[in-house]
């Protein structure tokens, strides 16, 4: 790759970038606008913005290196992140934007009136947005130290200010300008030099050559520092299962995303939204399987790399060569980082807000700024210190916890009217704290082979149906909690907002279904 072609396109993707956000920070003039853009994004801008989040470094670059690596079994994850949206259509979009939240955590303390379960959510929330940010700024390391030979924490420290600046100056407003723009930079970015790559596939006529000079700092031995590739050759059925679970159940809970469907106007139009969202996330993903399948004909000594991650970047100049192949590189790199750039942003937004809420003594958007600060530092470290699991793994990871926690709350806080406050608790600490367990242990590395490590590192499985299994068992052994505005929690969950009647509560009273601690904490603070 052609550092003089490449470093000017990232260039150019950051200033749009600032630039974007600059323009959304002149639009952002409330609260509200700052937290859920005044809940007024339609559904192609919103659609477009959530696509632009949830395609992260793990699409754009780690889902080509691990078909590159383990072949074709991979491709359950591009189909379980587009699966996932179908889940979410189902069960949780329109009742979610219903619920009037502005985070996960509001949803769990105004369905189920409880502090104590409004605390443990932010917990996990912030846990799994630290947990899903490091490998956007270990990709963007990967891709600058291609680019310009730079130690791998520059990459994220780039990413780490420009997002802190862009969600900084204009909250949610901004952001979805930003990632809606970066959508279709991704795409854009994968799918013309795709179309270039297959044209000297058929030119060749599929009898590909085998390049052999790919940058010797990328190659180590074979599966160097790849914690879950042992156990997933040892044991692929369970792999495959912890996959799909992971990934499936665990869109529904991802903080950056479930935060978007608060910006919609009503229960329709998140529908439409996520309707919108797997059509641009499926087609999307009908790229990076592309990339892998090429890098096993034109680049098979990548599977034997540290960073097999690097497939997409390296492909356009070893297949195509010259100004050619070196302008479709600096357009992938240009892609790269809009990837990192955007799903950065959404989980700065996410973390931040629930920091801002329910960490920091003092709230409102100055607070939410140091917040922000606060929620990319701590990931930045964790890039430093942890370097050996691939791309897509890390991700995997997170969904993992993501999926354990979260989507046993969801499902049954929107559709089991008997879920209660000590029932959450119990599966949230069991469900989602064995998984967050799990997924620190196979990152350490205490256990690095067997059974035992491959029911660590694909925890879902078993600790998604710990997790429902807890809420309902504790819950039927505590009717007595069940909060006492449950029927006017529920209603307004699932009537459409037009046949839905509420009372105007008197000054000092909450709204039904709403504790008193919740309805200050969403609408205090201004600019």
């Amino acid at each position: 790759m052609n550092p003089a072609y490449a470093i000017p396109a990232v260039a150019v993707v950051v200033l749009a970038t600032v630039l974007i956000g600059g323009f959304g920070l002149r639009l952002s003039r409330t609260t509200s606008d700052f937290y859920v853009a005044s809940r007024s994004v339609g559904p192609g801008l919103n659609a477009a913005a959530i696509s632009g989040e949830y395609l992260s470094a793990a699409s754009f670059l780690g889902v080509a290196g691990l078909l590159l690596v383990h072949g074709p079994d991979m491709l359950w994850y591009p189909v379980g992140y587009t699966a996932g949206y179908l889940v979410l259509l189902v069960f949780v979009a329109a009742p979610l934007r219903r619920s009037g939240a502005y985070t996960l955590p509001d949803f769990a303390e105004s369905r189920l009136e409880s502090r104590q379960v409004r605390l443990l959510v932010s917990m996990f929330v912030v846990g799994a947005g630290w947990l899903y940010l490091v490998p956007q700024l270990q990709g963007a390391g990967l891709t600058l130290s291609l680019l310009t030979g730079a130690p791998r924490w520059l990459g994220g420290a780039v990413v780490a200010v420009v997002v802190i600046l862009a969600v900084a100056a204009g909250g949610m407003r901004s952001i979805t300008f930003v990632q809606a723009f970066q959508y279709w930079l991704k795409l854009t970015a994968l799918l013309v030099p795709a179309f270039f790559l297959l044209l000297v596939w058929h030119r060749d006529g599929g009898a590909a050559p085998s390049f052999p000079d790919i940058p010797a700092a990328l190659l180590g031995g074979a599966g160097a520092d790849q914690p879950l590739a042992t156990s997933r050759a040892a044991h692929p059925l369970y792999a495959t299962y912890g996959l799909i679970f992971a990934t499936v159940l665990g869109t529904m809970g991802l903080p950056h995303v479930v935060v978007r469907f608060y910006t919609s106007p009503h229960g329709r139009a998140a529908r439409r939204t996520t309707l919108m969202v797997l059509t641009l996330v499926g087609f999307f993903y009908l790229l990076p399987p592309v990339y892998g399948w090429l890098g096993r004909l034109y680049a098979p000594a990548l599977s034997q790399a540290h960073d097999a991650d690097a497939t997409v970047l390296l492909l356009p100049g070893l297949m195509v060569g010259g100004v050619g192949g070196d302008l479709l590189g600096a357009l992938v790199a240009g892609g790269a980082f809009a990837a990192f750039l955007s799903t950065a942003s959404g989980l700065t937004m996410a973390v931040a807000g629930v920091l801002s809420q329910d960490v920091l003594p003092s709230r409102g958007v100055r607070h939410f700024r140091f917040a922000t600060v606060l929620a990319m530092a701590v990931p930045f470290g964790g890039t430093i210190l942890v370097s050996g699991v691939p791309v897509a793994d890390a991700v995997g990871m997170a969904f993992a916890v993501s999926a354990s926690a979260f989507c046993p709350l969801l499902v049954l806080g929107i559709w089991w009217r008997r879920l209660t406050p000590p029932g959450a608790v119990a599966g949230l600490l069991l469900g989602g704290g064995a998984s967050l367990l799990a997924v620190g242990l196979t990152v350490a590395g205490v256990v690095r082979s067997g059974w035992l490590h491959t029911l660590l590192a694909w925890p879902a499985v078993w600790s998604v149906p710990v997790g429902f299994l807890t809420m309902v068992l504790v819950s039927l052994a505590t009717p007595g909690s069940v909060p006492p505005h449950t029927s006017a929690t529920m209603t307004r969950l699932h009537l459409p907002e037009a046949l839905t009647v509420r009372r105007q509560p008197p000054p000092g009273e909450p709204a039904p279904g709403v504790p008193p601690a919740r309805r200050s904490r969403v609408t205090g603070g201004g600019r």
